[in-house]
């Protein structure tokens, strides 16, 4: 469920459709996105979840923002 809903803030916040992102993609390099829309989607996950990112920069991996999440 985490990573459903995660996967759908990434995919509003980029090109990439959320059947292309898997707990594998990397922020940076497969979702081409730039630092501005890394942060809006990192922002968008601690409003949804209520929580804060202790250190954003060791998020490189959708499994990794879920795995903080949960």
């Amino acid at each position: 469920m985490v990573f459903e809903k995660i996967q759908e803030i990434i995919a509003e916040r980029t090109d990439i459709s959320a059947e292309e992102i898997t707990l594998e993609t990397n922020l940076r390099e497969d979702l081409d996105a730039d630092s501005l829309d890394l942060f809006q989607v990192l922002t968008d996950i601690e409003d949804e979840y209520g929580i804060d990112f202790d250190s954003p920069a060791d998020m490189v991996t959708v499994g990794d923002l879920v795995d903080y999440v949960e």
